[in-house]
């Protein structure tokens, strides 16, 4: 690894050496740098085609005697990796910020999350998976029950925006469902995702049954969803699309959590000073490099003008940097790609007419890929920024005259993941809420409030998803729903000394004597 520098402090050697001899790889490497400076900042292994088929035999080995444990046994790993990973917190927010350029306390929610999700699931593993009763064919008769069995082996794919929130939060309800896991994070934020995992075997996982893969997707994705019993997926409707096609002749079953150009709504009796505070952290959190962030805010004209000031005003004052400290309100982009689709989204708008009400440059004195916090109006549909998920530090602002153009303009859009209400009436916010087609709505916040609800599903409508992660449906999705039957007392054929047609009289009898004491 390259000398080490402000942005790199406790890295080790030992630490990159320890945490990267789990990915499953016969020789290749590849060099990823720090956003922050651009520089180098570890070599990790990477993976071919013949890896991940090894991959897959070590994990569907594990796997056979990881589903046969009660799932008490299955979750006390997961409860020890919470403590750990609590006592352990600076050491893995220095390493995300590293690796992706975020700011600390952007880090910090990603710490929460991977705190809160797993321990739901330990807390109701237990309850979802067991067997439960279901009304059988005929009352006592018939004993009903269903069964929740694991997929097999998951193929995991998850991001480079949060790496951990994805690809641990999403991984540890498939492992306590009883699978095993073949897991290929984004290489440039792979070190956060293979710390977990070693953290999860030090916490008493089994060696085999989480397996971490690294390469392009052109040259391992084929095979990686052509093995998986189950694939989950975090990122772009357009990749979501390819691994859809390619799970389809196989059919098995995916979730996918996708784009999103997700709406805010600011109603006109809203408290502008903590409407105009949201809005920075639902539009500029993570710099705007998250699926659930807001790029389109609608104002009630009532308020727009008003509204726009306090925005604009505190988000030129907004702390930039790169320190490991909390003091920084908003850090790096995490690629070039992203910084040259941030800076052509805006240069195209304002060459068509857009209006920079704050920020609109890159940063460069900061840092190679620091990009402003970037308010525009005036946006039209000519524009690329306008329905196109520019996925930066980026957002529109426009007016709106009423509650009806407001709603229809925010569900004017192929995707559905999340939006935002704010007003003063919480019902009245709810009920606005209930009328966007979008997975998550917040009311009078920007994403936090569903995000954080981990008893709740999460996930996107339209062209932003298929399933769901967190509450039930996020651990259920990684098992196959079985039903047993067992009958007891009769047949269900006519008995030999009955005729069939005297048969059916009786059981059409018995229907409507079952239907009137609600025995169905």
């Amino acid at each position: 690894m390259a000398t080490q520098t402000a942005s790199t402090r406790a890295l080790s050697d030992a630490v990159v050496s320890k945490i990267t001899g789990l990915v499953v790889s016969d020789g290749g490497s590849t060099a990823i740098n720090a956003p922050f400076t651009g520089e180098p900042l570890a070599t990790l292994p990477l993976s071919s085609a013949g890896d991940v088929e090894l991959a897959y035999a070590k994990a569907r080995e594990a796997q056979k005697a990881w589903a046969a444990l009660p799932v008490a046994d299955r979750v006390r790993p997961v409860l020890k990796f919470v403590d750990e990973f609590i006592a352990r917190r600076d050491e893995i927010l220095d390493i995300l910020q590293w690796e992706t350029g975020k700011a600390r306390r952007h880090a910090f929610e990603e710490f929460l999350d991977v705190t809160l999700g797993p321990l739901y699931y330990a807390r109701k593993a237990g309850k979802l998976l067991a067997p439960k009763r279901r009304a059988g064919a005929f009352p006592i008769a018939t004993r009903t029950s269903e069964h929740r069995q694991p997929k097999g082996v998951v193929g995991m794919i998850t991001p480079w925006n949060y790496p951990i929130s994805m690809g641990v939060g999403d991984t540890i309800p498939a492992l306590i469902a009883g699978n095993g896991v073949v897991h290929k994070p984004d290489t440039q934020t792979a070190l956060s995702v293979l710390w977990c995992v070693d953290l999860m075997i030090e916490c008493g996982l089994p060696r085999d049954l989480w397996q971490v893969v690294l390469g392009d997707p052109a040259e391992i994705g084929d095979t990686l969803i052509g093995n998986a019993d189950y694939i989950a997926f975090t990122g772009s409707t357009r990749a979501g699309r390819l691994i859809a096609e390619k799970a389809a002749p196989r059919l098995i079953g995916y979730s996918l959590e996708l784009g999103g150009k997700n709406p805010m709504i600011v109603l006109e009796d809203a408290d502008l000073d903590k409407a105009a505070r949201g809005a920075i952290r639902a539009c500029f959190s993570n710099a705007g490099q998250l699926c659930i962030s807001i790029e389109r805010l609608f104002v009630h004209e009532k308020v727009y003008d008003a509204f726009v000031e306090k925005f604009a005003t505190a988000t030129r004052a907004m702390k930039l940097g790169s320190s490991l400290t909390f003091d920084e309100q908003m850090g790096s982009l995490t690629y070039p790609r992203q910084l040259e689709t941030v800076t052509t989204h805006v240069e195209q708008a304002v060459e068509k007419g857009a209006t920079v009400v704050a920020g609109g440059k890159a940063r460069p004195d900061l840092g190679p890929l620091f990009y402003e916090p970037t308010i525009l109006t005036d946006v039209t549909t000519d524009m690329d920024l306008c329905a196109g998920e520019t996925f930066g530090p980026v957002v529109s602002v426009y007016r709106f005259s009423s509650e009806e153009e407001a709603i229809e303009r925010a569900n004017d859009t192929s995707y559905g993941l999340n939006a935002s209400v704010w007003t003063k009436n919480v019902a009245r916010g709810r009920r606005v809420a209930a009328r966007i087609q979008a997975g998550t709505v917040n009311v009078n916040e920007g994403y936090g409030s569903a995000m954080a609800s981990h008893d709740a599903p999460m996930g996107g409508m339209k062209q932003s998803g298929v399933g769901r992660r967190h509450g039930s449906e996020g651990l259920l999705k990684y098992t196959e729903v079985q039903t047993i039957a067992s009958q007891q007392f009769m047949e269900l054929d006519a008995p030999p000394q009955i005729a069939y047609a005297k048969y059916a009289d009786l059981l059409t009898s018995s229907l409507r004597t079952m239907k009137r004491f609600r025995l169905k």
